[in-house]
């Protein structure tokens, strides 16, 4: 018997696990490591935050095999792993020793898809194979929590937040749609939205390697998590976004034709600007635009899309004309409440453990929250001679908007600070900036989240605190990250 070891990308391992079993190899031991090609000494950059990569996540494959088995699981493990095409002169006998025998294959174009390299060791021994690292139990719990307080802002927290501020006659028809784009967003990302997302290393889109989820298993990972509770926290993302959209065209669109569009643009638009962010490659990312939990990716691409299509569609019969005030402002509040609880599943989930970072984002997204609704309500007080339910409700929702891309590398007294502009800010967007364009964002998406969200991004560069995220905001010398936010808003 001999032992062979091989270290491997982790996407490669559900191919060389089938090849190995065409073979009739049947027992495989898995353990996470970490080591480098020539990748060492790289950057890289995670939610806008820059760090030094000195060894990158490999899987060590482990098994035993009769000797005359050797030399055919060697060679199918080192064709199986490999990840782009790869040169003969790239494969390298590093050295031969009686019956050891070591293979390395550098991959040396990053546009290939780089960082591919593996190394395949047999050698004469008989120890037992080493078991499998263990996931993060308290991370894994943390982050199953923040996805399911996640898809509370959906259902019901928008679909009531919305479903208060329209018509009588439309309230059915709202909160049908919420509930009709949790459940199609969903699909959507399991079939392609998610591959589209977070395969791949192109500056611009993903590729369809993980189409229908391919390659998730019980044992795959994503950091600390398992890889299915990664994909089911972006999930929500990917659900809540389009539904902000359907506030902007309440009670005018017809419900076939939105359903159209917002699968459309989850493919054509979410998926990509998410991998511009969050995924591989990205450009913006790899830019070093900071976004913690998605003021970029939710609600600045979710308000300016709510903005163009409230101006194809139109304005509603009556606007400006008819009474179309808010039917139900206890649905409104509640729904806010939802969106305010589940908000801490959205930022303090975002850093994906269950640690100190965690802990000051969920922080600092309550400083916010309180400072805009408080900041919300006072200029309405002021500029109207008295504050409403429904602006206050208004603004905590502006400030959870605005300190959602900041929520992972700011301190409190910014938070403070973003939350009080943010508030002040969307209230006269609201209030002023519509009236004065003349386009009838209905409930206004654009106004809050299209606002909040560039509010947030471009102070995210100001008080960001080297001390949270690994990188220095203006407030810190480093002016450059105001010209790298306006860059991402742009």
């Amino acid at each position: 018997m001999k032992m062979v070891m091989a270290v491997i990308k982790p996407f490669k391992l559900d191919e060389v696990r089938d090849a190995l079993t065409e073979l009739g190899i049947q027992g495989l031991t898995v353990t996470e490591v970490r080591g480098f090609g020539r990748q060492r000494g790289h950057t890289e950059i995670y939610r806008g935050a820059e760090y030094e990569v000195n060894y990158l996540p490999k899987l060590k494959l482990e098994l035993a095999v009769a000797d005359e088995m050797a030399d055919r699981v060697l060679e199918t493990i080192t064709n199986t792993a490999q990840t782009a095409f790869v040169p003969a002169k790239a494969v390298t006998m590093l050295f031969s020793v009686n019956t050891d025998r070591r293979i390395s294959l550098s991959y040396v174009s990053r546009r290939l898809g780089a960082s591919g390299a593996i190394a395949a060791t047999i050698c004469s021994l008989a120890a037992p194979a080493l078991a499998a690292d263990e996931l993060n139990s308290g991370d894994t719990a943390w982050m199953l929590t923040s996805s399911l307080l996640q898809l509370m802002m959906n259902v019901p927290g928008v679909a009531l937040f919305y479903g208060g501020m329209v018509r009588k006659k439309n309230v059915l028809a709202t909160l049908m749609q919420s509930f009709a784009v949790c459940c199609m967003a969903s699909i959507i990302w399991m079939v392609i939205g998610y591959s589209l997302a977070f395969s791949g290393e192109g500056p611009f889109i993903g590729d369809l390697g993980q189409l229908f989820l391919a390659g998730i298993s019980v044992g795959s990972m994503n950091g600390t998590i398992p890889e299915s509770v990664f994909m089911m926290f972006q999930m929500t993302f990917a659900i809540i976004t389009p539904a902000l959209i359907t506030g902007a065209v309440a009670e005018r669109v017809k419900f076939s034709s939105l359903m159209v569009f917002l699968a459309l643009w989850l493919v054509l638009v979410y998926a990509p600007v998410t991998h511009w962010v969050w995924g591989g490659g990205g450009f913006l990312g790899n830019a070093g635009v900071l976004d913690f939990a998605g003021g970029t990716v939710v609600h600045i691409n979710s308000g300016v899309a709510a903005l163009v299509l409230c101006l194809v569609v139109g304005k509603r019969v009556g606007y400006g004309r008819e009474n179309l005030s808010p039917h139900d402002l206890v649905l409104t509040m509640i729904g806010a409440s939802l969106l305010w609880v589940g908000w801490f599943g959205f930022n303090a989930g975002s850093e994906l453990a269950a640690d100190g970072r965690a802990g000051m984002a969920m922080a600092v997204t309550q400083i916010a929250t309180a400072a805009a609704a408080l900041a919300w309500m006072f200029a309405e007080w002021m500029t109207r001679g008295k504050p409403s339910v429904l602006g206050i409700a208004s603004g905590a929702v502006a400030g959870l908007v605005a300190i959602t891309p900041a929520s992972g590398f700011v301190l409190p007294g910014g938070a403070l600070v973003l939350g009080l502009v943010a508030g002040t800010g969307c209230f006269f967007s609201v209030t002023w900036l519509k009236h004065k364009l003349g386009y009838d964002d209905a409930l206004d998406v654009f106004g809050v989240h299209g606002i909040g969200g560039i509010i947030g991004a471009i102070l995210t560069g100001v008080f960001a605190a080297e001390a949270v995220g690994g990188t220095a905001g203006l407030l810190e010398g480093n002016s450059a990250q105001v010209g790298l936010q306006l860059y991402g808003v742009g």
